[in-house]
Order: C-alpha cells, then sequence, then structure tokens
C-alpha cells in the first residue's frame, strides 16, 4: 500500500476555517457551474445544488435557454443564468460573462452534461475567467486537452474517471496504488494541474503533494456523483481553500456523504441522495 496521506477528518478540522460572526452575503464564496445540453439538464444542476450545500453564499448555474425555466423550477435557490445557445459556443460565452454582476466568482465548474461539440467556447470560458482570478473545476465533456492547455498554471481542478484519464493524457491509470500515485503526480506536474483521479480510491495531487480518499460506498458508482464530487470541490475552493486542499477534501465529503445516503438506502441512492446529506458530514467542521 502507498505511503501517501489518507484525507481524514483531521485533514477537514486542519483546512476548514469557521464562517465570521460579521460576513456578509459573498464572503463565504459564488460559484459558477456552467453546463448543460439538450440531453443533460441534471449533471449541472447536481453540480450547483452540491455546491450550495457546502456552504457557499451564492451560485450561478448558467444553462441551455430551453432548460433554465424547467430548472428554475427545481429551485429557488439558484440564480439562473440562460445562455442564448445550446452549445457554449465563444459568442454565448462573451453574453453569458456580460450577464453575470461584476462581483467576484470565486470558483467555476465547466462540464457537467456540457456535450463535447463546444471546445472553443470551454477554452473561451477559461481563458476569461483566468483573467477574472476565479478557479477554475473542469469536468466531463471540458476534459479534453484544448480546455486543460488552458488552465494549465493556473488555480484549476480536474476530475477525471479512468476512461477520461486515458483519453487526455493516452496512458491508463496503473492497477497498483503506489503507481497510480507517482503517475498522477508526475502527469499533475507536467500539465501545471490539480489532478483528482477518481476511483474507488481517488488519488489526488498537485505535482509535489499526494493525498488518497478511500471513503465511499459501491452504491456510488450511480450516474451524477462525480458531477455532485465537483460542486463540492468548486465550493471548497470558493470558500477559500487552494485546489489541491478542496479536491482532496471535496473527494472525502463527497464519500462520507455517499456512504450516509446508502446507510439510509442501500445500493439504491440516487445522486440528490448524496446531496442531501452533504450538509449532515459537513456540520460537524463548522
Amino acid at each position: 500500500m502507498t505511503d501517501a496521506p489518507k484525507v481524514s477528518e483531521e485533514t477537514a478540522r486542519r483546512l476548514l476555517k469557521h464562517r465570521a460572526v460579521d460576513s456578509h452575503k459573498g464572503d463565504n464564496g459564488i460559484v459558477l457551474v456552467v453546463g448543460g445540453s439538450r440531453l443533460y439538464h441534471g449533471a449541472p444542476y447536481l453540480s450547483a445544488t452540491a455546491a450550495e450545500r457546502s456552504g457557499v453564499d451564492l451560485v450561478y448555474l448558467c444553462v441551455p435557454e430551453s432548460s433554465a425555466t424547467a430548472v428554475r423550477a427545481l429551485s429557488p435557490n439558484l440564480i439562473i443564468v440562460p445562455r442564448p445557445d445550446v452549445k457554449l459556443t465563444v459568442g454565448a460565452v462573451n453574453k453569458v460573462l456580460k450577464w453575470i454582476p461584476e462581483e467576484k466568482i470565486n470558483a467555476t465548474v465547466i462540464g457537467p452534461g456540457l456535450g463535447r461539440q463546444t471546445m472553443d467556447g470551454v477554452v473561451k470560458m477559461v481563458t476569461e475567467l483566468k483573467l477574472k482570478g476565479s478557479k477554475i473545476l473542469l469536468d466531463a465533456d471540458a476534459l479534453r486537452t484544448p480546455a486543460v492547455e488552458a488552465a494549465k498554471n493556473m488555480q484549476a481542478v480536474i476530475t477525471p474517471h479512468s476512461g477520461e484519464f486515458k483519453r487526455l493524457f493516452n496512458v491508463e491509470p496503473e492497477k497498483s496504488i503506489e503507481a497510480r500515485v507517482d503517475q498522477v503526480r508526475e502527469l499533475a506536474s507536467k500539465n501545471g494541474i490539480v489532478i483528482l483521479l477518481k476511483g474507488h480510491i481517488s488519488v489526488i495531487s498537485d505535482g509535489k503533494r499526494v493525498a488518497i480518499n478511500d471513503r465511499g460506498t459501491p452504491a456510488m458508482t450511480v450516474g451524477g456523483t462525480g458531477d455532485v464530487l465537483a460542486g463540492i470541490v468548486a465550493g471548497l475552493m470558493a470558500k477559500g481553500l487552494e485546489p489541491f486542499d478542496a479536491a482532496s477534501l471535496g473527494a472525502y465529503f463527497n464519500g462520507l456523504a455517499g456512504e450516509a445516503a446508502a446507510s439510509r438506502l442501500g445500493m439504491h441512492i440516487v445522486a440528490s441522495d448524496v446531496v442531501d446529506d452533504i450538509a449532515k458530514v459537513m456540520m460537524p467542521f463548522d
């Protein structure tokens, strides 16, 4: 077994800070989630609600205009930003960034349910948000080489599963955890980005530090739990954690929430059940 440190309760207590009693709306993090397509409206919604439950103050959710009304009906808590094109075109990015208020977006999730024919728009979004000082998380359909290149050497996290990892780096994830730790660390260093390689044991590295997370349950193979993870990590970044720490703790809390959901529902959980238990597993650290 690897000697890479496990993310633990002690890690959470060390990294998480108490909310200031005199804080105001926006002081505790603002998240933007960009995703959704004609077929997939649930993925970005799961990321956005997970970010909310992580404890941030505001979440903007940018989805196609065609699904904006339906998503608004799902939650009165989210600020819905309808984009004029189903695909994330460069023109749509320009319009969306004009519509979002000037208040600082602390962290942005790009990718859940986005569709594949959107890479020019994704690169444009990453580039513009980099100039605005937002931390970035790339997931799902945004996990393509041009987007990862655009996010290089900025405060960014990518969250591939094994198949996405292979597509990005042209190499299979190593079988043993020891070898996988070395592999992820090397690729994170080479690409100037934090990698969270998802699995039953997740490996997180910024190219120097490495951590592993073994919390979770086989029930979490259900679709959408990766979108939940993305939202939690973005929420933690928005609240001030550095990308490596946010990715490590995000994997930990996502796993704990999955375990809590499975304790109620066994192997019959859905991703929204995991969202429902985020507050439960994070409250002890408030």
